[in-house]
């Protein structure tokens, strides 16, 4: 392939399409009658790129109208970062005296178990441990792959920094240093070695096998600019055979040597003992990679070729140029000053910013379904922002378009691993209602039987279980399932559940798989391991099942959950073929060397393209580049390489949202210096139309306003019966009493939800209503009640010393005064007023030295105010003392009048002795300036009824929402009644 002496080294331009341009040059050169490319070997980076390169292949015979070729033989390199191994013809089954490569996740199990040895009992726990040992292990690896050994961590030029660096580097260095030295120890007892330096070995391998025995067939290394040591010697190698080739994508030949020379060291040293890095490298620039491949290639930028051939998808050479300018580093890019604005201008690159990131995921779809009208047309998004993508792929839909997301979505996301990880959840929070509910109701369990009765159980269950939080555990949710009246079905869930559940905090890992396992099997059948995420579950878990085993890794079961949420947080699930052809999803990773007529770079915020920048958490910046490794900032450059060769295709449009879910976000540094470069022409780039189209899509005809509901039901149905607390709702928001007393809709509580005034009331009468019935102990009342509760300890914990305090102070209080006593508690009464029933349950009565009584209503809150009683918005107390003068407790032996009326709040106090409880009256007594007199405020009570008939019961005004906005109300039914579609017209 040789055209003059030298190495064999060519680039492809961003603007000619690696993947078409490079099919466009092989299949003239290596193409030989019957046998096609046959005899080509074609090294690519990965597996991902050899799909890619397929698909420009058929791209390629399709547009020659060829019936076909035979293709190359195509051997991937593998990506360490990607857990992608090398083609066997890389890796042959017999390498020679290589050992072969340790288990990475024994490794990372095994390099926890190390953790915990030296650091005793300073070392983290659970997945905090084993997010540390991933972190030694992908140290390990960063230095192997740049043949660092572990003598180089003790040699003069780390030891001569070690005194400069703060104390916690120092530990962080030699905890690493010793760590390193047992796993090394180990795995030359174990006769194996590490992934990454058994790649190394397999490349120098290769490297030598060729040199000494050139292959008769061609072979091409395309695409790779990986700066690995040892993958650079091999493509040298290549490089040098009389039918080889590397062609590298988007080196920049145009670049000024000047420029070229500013981007830094990239791994020659200045001096023989020098540093190989230095921190003004450019290690964020595009080229600063392949200027370091190129260097430890050997072989000097001149010597790199253009290749002679353009893709389908080319656009023209002035886009290069472009791309060249655009990324010049900080002193070169003084150059733009003087550039015309024909040499600033990006012809068919489009600037999109949006409000948020809701607004640009529907503009990116739009621009996708414009492109798709046009006939052949390919689109790709690309984002590293995988909410962004799945929001796109989502509006798509609108238009039926299924678009191949080709990142994928983590094991957790899909329906086969939230099975395990609910499950892993219900151990780690004993039994709570929110994981128990989503497990039973997944749709994936019991898919294959009677779903449907299954599921009816399962609503049943939810229904009771409403509320706070039970006691922990499946033993305690036993009543709740007989009031639910689905014991039977409990039962049977307890005996499948029940294995999961132990109070040892120390357990074989291996162990809690198989229980997982066996249980999810039980309760999703094959069902759970089918599809595309059943496989990849099985296949995490049985890898992870295994070494724990071999490892012998023990752990809390409560740390299960967040230790495989880290573990399926890494595997990508990637759907199967059949979305739309001409549309694809990638994240940078897969939109390497892929080319489209026009692409979508997305979510361009700092954060997301390019990522945070992250310190080494183990060694320290100047000890990295003393060793000789590229800083963090490295991945910096490669994002804006892979935002370089996107800009190369023949349409783009760059998008990013002013916020994202945190609040205001930062435009991309790499979409600022587009802003830069275009400057006055940024406004002729800018894409406005698309913004005004997506909103437009959401908008509809001009809805009719919502007036203030005012139902106005038949007489038949306004005549119900009427509690003491409903007439309160009556008189101060109608709708209210019309949605709960005529409709019957009431409220449900959340799973897990906070104790409310309302059930700390329930509680507080209960145990006050045992206390009065059956004398004794408050305080052992009490306990009985919490118990038979069934709370949660956190929600006991927290409520239960208030509670007790308030209760001592009722009974102090009672006990101290001689005049009055109770006579009844929490009794039902009712009375008859003008043939409506009038009802309503009383808390305590007490009965005054002159007969009469007292009526007493316990809050666990503050009582109403005096103005809301003097309006008759709290007309609660006054119409019971109407039942009790009524008669309506006289069943209980109750005869007489009511005089005193009381709340006995059960909230803090400063005059309480306990610190809690207060007496409040809505009588006008002694100095208190608000209320309603004594004598006025039972026939005040009975004109509030008497109005409240006439006009809702008997009477025909509508029920209208928020009649009085001026009382109490409560959220209930806000949705209902559609409150904020009217509330601020109406105002």
């Amino acid at each position: 392939m040789a055209d003059r002496p030298g190495p064999n080294v060519y680039s492809i331009a961003a603007h000619r399409g690696f993947a078409d341009a490079l099919v466009a040059g092989l299949v003239p050169r290596y193409s030989d009658g019957q046998f096609g490319l046959a005899r080509l070997t074609l090294l690519l980076p990965s597996t991902r790129t050899i799909r890619t390169v397929t698909e420009a292949f058929v791209r390629h015979f399709g547009e020659a109208g060829q019936q076909g070729l035979l293709m190359p033989r195509m051997v991937a390199v593998g990506d360490l970062d990607l857990d992608e191994a090398l083609g066997s013809m890389l890796d042959p089954a017999v390498a020679g005296d290589i050992p072969p490569a340790v288990d990475g996740t024994y490794r990372w199990l095994r390099l926890a178990e190390l953790l915990k040895e030296e650091m005793g009992g300073a070392a983290p726990k659970g997945p905090a441990l084993l997010n540390l040992a991933r972190d030694v292990g992908a140290t390990m690896d960063r230095l192997l792959v740049e043949d660092i050994g572990p003598e180089e961590l003790i040699g003069d030029r780390v030891l001569d920094l070690v005194g400069d660096l703060s104390g916690h580097w120092q530990d962080a260095l030699r905890r690493f240093a010793r760590i390193q030295a047992k796993w090394l120890a180990e795995l030359e007892q174990m006769g194996r070695i590490d992934t990454a330096a058994r790649r190394n070995r397999l490349f120098d391998q290769a490297a030598r096998r060729w040199k000494g025995a050139p292959p008769d067939t061609p072979v091409v290394a395309a695409g790779v600019t990986s700066a690995a040591p040892a993958l650079a010697r091999m493509l040298r190698t290549i490089a040098e055979l009389e039918n080889g080739a590397v062609i590298l994508p988007d080196l920049d030949l145009t670049l000024d040597d000047a420029v070229w020379d500013e981007l830094g060291l990239a791994g020659i040293a200045a001096e023989a003992d020098g540093p190989a890095f230095s921190a003004q490298d450019a290690v964020t620039h595009p080229q600063y990679h392949l200027k370091l491949l190129l260097n430890r290639m050997g072989i000097a930028r001149g010597e790199v070729r253009a290749w002679h051939r353009r893709g389908l998808g080319a656009s023209p050479p002035e886009r290069s140029h472009a791309i060249s300018a655009l990324f010049l580093p900080p002193k070169a890019s003084k150059a733009w000053v003087d550039l015309p604005a024909e040499k600033r201008r990006l012809s068919g690159v489009r600037l999109l910013e949006t409000n948020n990131p809701e607004a640009e995921a529907q503009s990116v779809a739009l621009a996708v379904r414009q492109a798709l009208e046009q006939p052949s047309k390919r689109v790709a998004v690309v984002t590293p922002d995988r909410n962004l993508a799945g929001r796109v792929i989502q509006h798509l839909r609108r238009w039926n378009i299924e678009a191949d997301d080709s990142a994928g979505r983590p094991l957790g996301q899909t329906p086969a691993g939230r099975v395990i990880l609910l499950l892993a959840e219900l151990i780690a929070e004993r039994a709570a209602p929110v994981p128990l509910i989503a497990l039973l109701a997944h749709p994936l369990v019991k898919r294959s039987e009677d779903r449907a009765l299954w599921l009816s159980s399962v609503r049943a269950l939810e229904l009771e279980l409403r509320g706070p939080r039970p006691a922990p555990g499946l033993a305690p949710l036993a009543a709740i399932a007989e009031e639910a009246q689905v014991s039977e079905w409990w039962a049977g869930v307890v005996e499948t559940l029940q294995p999961l559940f132990t109070d040892a905090n120390d357990a074989k890992l291996a162990d809690l798989l198989d229980l997982l396992s066996a249980v999810g099997q039980a309760l999703c059948g094959d069902g759970l391991w089918a599809q595309e995420d059943g496989r990849a579950l099985s296949q995490a878990i049985e890898d992870l099942r295994i070494n724990a085993r071999d490892v012998g890794t023990r752990i809390d079961p409560r740390d299960l959950h967040g230790i495989l949420s880290d573990v399926m947080d890494a595997i990508a699930v990637r759907p199967p073929y059949g979305g739309h052809p001409r549309v694809t999803v990638y994240g940078l990773l897969e939109a390497r060397m892929s080319r489209a007529d026009l692409i979508i770079c997305a979510g361009l915020n700092e954060g997301s393209w390019p990522a945070r920048a992250t310190v080494d958490p183990l060694l320290a910046p100047p000890v990295l580049r003393a060793l000789g490794v590229p800083g963090t900032d490295f991945r910096i450059g490669l994002a804006a390489h892979d935002l370089a060769g996107a800009l190369g295709a023949p349409e783009v449009l760059l998008s990013r949202s002013e916020r994202d879910a945190e609040g205001p976000a930062i435009a991309s540094r790499f979409l600022l210096r587009v802003k830069a470069l275009l400057g006055e022409l940024t406004d002729r780039h800018s894409e406005r139309d698309l913004p005004t189209w997506a909103a437009a899509l959401d908008d509809g005809l001009t809805a009719q306003g919502y007036d203030r509901p005012q139902p106005v039901p038949t007489p038949e149905q306004r005549k119900v019966r009427i509690s003491v607390t409903a007439l309160d709702r009556l008189r101060s928001d109608p709708y209210q009493f019309y949605a709960g007393s005529i409709l019957r809709l009431k409220e449900l509580d959340t799973l897990d939800a906070e104790p409310t005034p309302a059930w700390q009331g329930q509680v507080a009468h209960a145990i006050l209503e045992n206390w009065h019935a059956n004398g004794g102990d408050l305080f052992a009342a009490a306990d009985i009640e919490l118990e038979q509760m069934n709370a949660h300890p956190l929600t006991r914990a927290l409520w239960e010393p208030r509670l007790r305090k308030a209760l001592e102070w009722v009974k102090n209080t009672i006990e101290a005064d001689d005049q009055r006593k109770p006579v009844l508690w929490e009794q039902w009464g009712a009375f008859e007023q003008r043939g409506v029933e009038i009802f309503g349950r009383i808390d305590r009565l007490d009965e005054m030295p002159d007969g009469s009584y007292a009526v007493i209503d316990y809050k666990t809150g503050s009582p109403p105010s005096g103005a809301q009683v003097e309006a008759g918005y709290a007309l609660q107390l006054g119409t019971l003392g109407l039942i009790v003068g009524a008669g309506g407790f006289a069943k209980h032996g109750i005869n007489g009048a009511a005089t005193a009326f009381e709340y006995w709040s059960l909230g803090k106090s400063k005059l309480s002795d306990t610190g809690f409880g207060y007496v409040e009256t809505p009588l006008m007594t002694g100095r208190k300036r608000s209320g309603l007199p004594p004598e006025d405020f039972l026939p005040q009570a009975q004109e509030f009824l008497d109005d409240a008939l006439d006009r809702w019961i008997l009477g025909e005004e509508p029920f209208t929402a928020r009649l009085n906005p001026d009382a109490k109300s409560y959220g209930t039914y806000d949705q209902l009644m559609r409150l904020e579609e009217w509330l601020g017209r109406e105002q």
